[in-house]
């Protein structure tokens, strides 16, 4: 018998090149696929500039394509990826740019060499073509708009419009000899903007060289490099609290003559970000991330035992106490103990939940006044009620804590949560990528978030952490206007939504919490921005104050000692007052 197809139909139920049959479909879904293909090229025509003349779609894809790579696309690469003579090649693409959609370039001070980029017409046309060609797609194979993988498919015009288009590269590249350099702070924000670093190195073009460093150590490079007759940094990553006393001490340049010049709108931001980075009236930097401090808790853990979320100090014991379960390898919650700043920060937050800052500031509508501190308002409160109960309440919860809680810093108590060994957990939300991105975590899909559990005199709030850019004030005069571009453009809302798309869980824009791709990413998107809007997110906490980092450190280092078991409440507090207030007065600041 022949191997060959049947005669009658030339095909037959086999391709010519492989033995495998090929699917048979209906004339029903024949009939939507030619439908689809007639809808498609319609599309196409109507929604991308093509000209007709060249390979033009092909150009274009492989100029999207090393874009949104960081890949550098020259006019050569171009040309050989069109398939076209190299004349006519050339002929296209400069059709292209004369249209608009492309932007050619200078790749050195002569101009000679060119690299040639997507401009951002041609980004946006490229955004509501794939739009659109979703919406065709869906009914092709029969997905309900209704259903979660429609949802996924479909956007209604109003979630559409909230879409927030990738980062378009510069139209001129910056003139900085050496590239652009950075000191910036190791967390996944800032591990984001590395992974981009190509990316980024495109939009801008030119090499950018940044220097990670824990926040210790960042604060200490901070204060080495204002030293410096001119700084090693064109950039520097600022934690909120630090803005006070960097500002006061003459180390970071005032940005409001750019900001008026350029009527740069910071409205978009988190106002509570962006009052952290004023001092005396003055802008000293831009928001990159705000970070606010929740409690972490897992919700099918609290639902078995038959409990509550705890929203005060009373609840969050008890609640740590009936979980808490060593023999099975479960502990209560996990927080920051180990010594210095970030038992400082614990302090301090705590200290908030029982109504008192750490610093005698001033109270005023819905909260206390850090923004015109001064004098008796920056004198430390170690001797007040709140600090005791805050002391208390630590060697309550220090009894239902994993054992290796006395040098537990952020990073280890998000991953104590995230393993599951801890139930409940303080947590910046800015490792929260290690509970909502690993799916084998098991608190992955199980976690809820709170505001801090309140004790007694305290109200509902969540301490904000976060970092910005600033410039430092001895920045070579020549680079500033070039470095003041590139601080506008990496702080973004743009840059912000591909910060998320890579890793980070992080924003201070409004813009970007609202972008449907980034709030469909987690939960805790909305959580955030609704906490924002309700005015729960507080910077007083730990405010961005002259000496507030040695008050902090102060706490961290005295207060360790109770937690030890080697000093008592009183004697601790009473110690760590005598110490802040000889600082305090030794740098004049009452």
């Amino acid at each position: 018998m022949s191997d060959l197809p049947n005669e009658s139909h030339p095909e037959g139920p086999y391709d010519r090149l492989s033995p495998t049959p090929r699917p048979k479909l209906s004339n029903t879904e024949l009939s939507r696929f030619i439908d689809f293909i007639e809808k498609f090229e319609e599309e196409t025509e109507h929604s991308l500039s093509l000209s007709h003349g060249y390979r033009e779609m092909r150009m274009m894809l492989h100029l999207m394509r090393n874009h949104l790579a960081g890949r550098l696309t020259t006019p050569t690469s171009l040309a050989d990826a069109s398939g076209l003579s190299y004349g006519t090649a050339k002929r296209g693409i400069e059709s292209i740019i004369q249209r608009g959609l492309i932007l050619s370039r200078p790749r050195t001070k002569s101009g000679k060499t060119v690299s040639l980029h997507p401009s951002p017409m041609m980004i946006d046309e490229w955004e509501a073509y794939a739009n659109r060609i979703k919406g065709l797609l869906g009914p092709l194979f029969g997905v309900d708009p209704e259903s979660d993988t429609g949802r996924r498919i479909f956007l209604d015009a109003d979630a559409t419009d909230r879409v927030i288009s990738p980062p378009a590269v510069l139209s001129a590249r910056l003139e900085l000899k050496g590239g652009l350099r950075g000191l910036i702070h190791a967390d996944p924000t800032f591990m984001a903007m590395h992974n981009l670093k190509q990316q980024l190195e495109s939009i801008f073009g030119l090499e950018i060289h940044n220097s990670a460093r824990s926040i210790d150590d960042l604060l200490e490079a901070i204060l080495a490099n204002a030293g410096r007759t001119k700084s090693r940094y064109d950039l520097v990553a600022c934690d909120l609290p630090w803005f006070g006393e960097l500002a006061s001490k003459g180390i970071l340049l005032p940005l409001d003559r750019f900001i008026r010049r350029d009527a740069y709108d910071l409205s978009d931001f988190h106002p509570v970000a962006v009052q952290s980075t004023r001092y005396a009236g003055r802008q000293y930097g831009i928001p990159l991330q705000t970070t606010p401090e929740l409690l972490c808790y897992r919700k099918d853990i609290l639902e078995e035992a038959q409990l509550e979320p705890p929203t005060t100090t009373e609840e969050l014991v008890k609640a740590a106490r009936r979980l808490h379960d060593p023999a099975r390898g479960r502990y209560g919650i996990a927080w920051n103990a180990a010594r210095g700043t970030p038992l400082g920060h614990t302090f301090s937050f705590l200290m908030a939940k029982f109504g008192q800052p750490i610093i005698d500031l001033r109270r005023c509508e819905g909260g206390y006044d850090f923004q015109q501190a001064s004098g008796e308002a920056l004198r430390p409160m170690f001797q007040s009620d709140a600090a005791y109960r805050a002391c208390e309440y630590m060697l309550d919860i220090l009894k239902y804590s994993p054992p290796n809680i006395l040098h537990m810093a952020w990073y280890e108590r998000a991953q104590s949560y995230a393993s599951g060994e801890a139930c409940m957990a303080y947590c910046y939300t800015l490792l929260a990528p290690l509970i909502e991105f690993d799916q084998a975590s098991p608190a992955w899909g199980k976690t809820g978030y709170l505001p801090h559990p309140v004790g007694n005199h305290g109200r509902p709030i969540t301490p904000i952490g976060g970092y910005a850019l600033a410039i430092p004030a001895n920045l070579s005069e020549e680079r500033v206007e070039s470095v003041w571009t590139a601080l506008r453009h990496l702080t973004s809302a743009n840059m912000s939504k591909l910060y998320i798309l890579n890793g980070s869980l992080v924003t201070p824009r409004f813009s970007v919490s609202q972008d449907p791709e980034v709030s469909s990413l987690s939960p805790l998107i909305e959580i955030v921005d609704e906490m924002v809007r309700k005015d729960i997110l507080q910077a007083w906490p730990r405010p961005p104050v002259p000496g507030i980092t040695d008050v902090i450190s102060i706490a961290g280092h005295e207060i360790f000692e109770v937690l030890d078991g080697r000093r008592s409440i009183k004697k601790a507090l009473s110690m760590a007052q005598d110490r802040a207030d000889r600082v305090m007065r030794d740098r004049g600041y009452y």
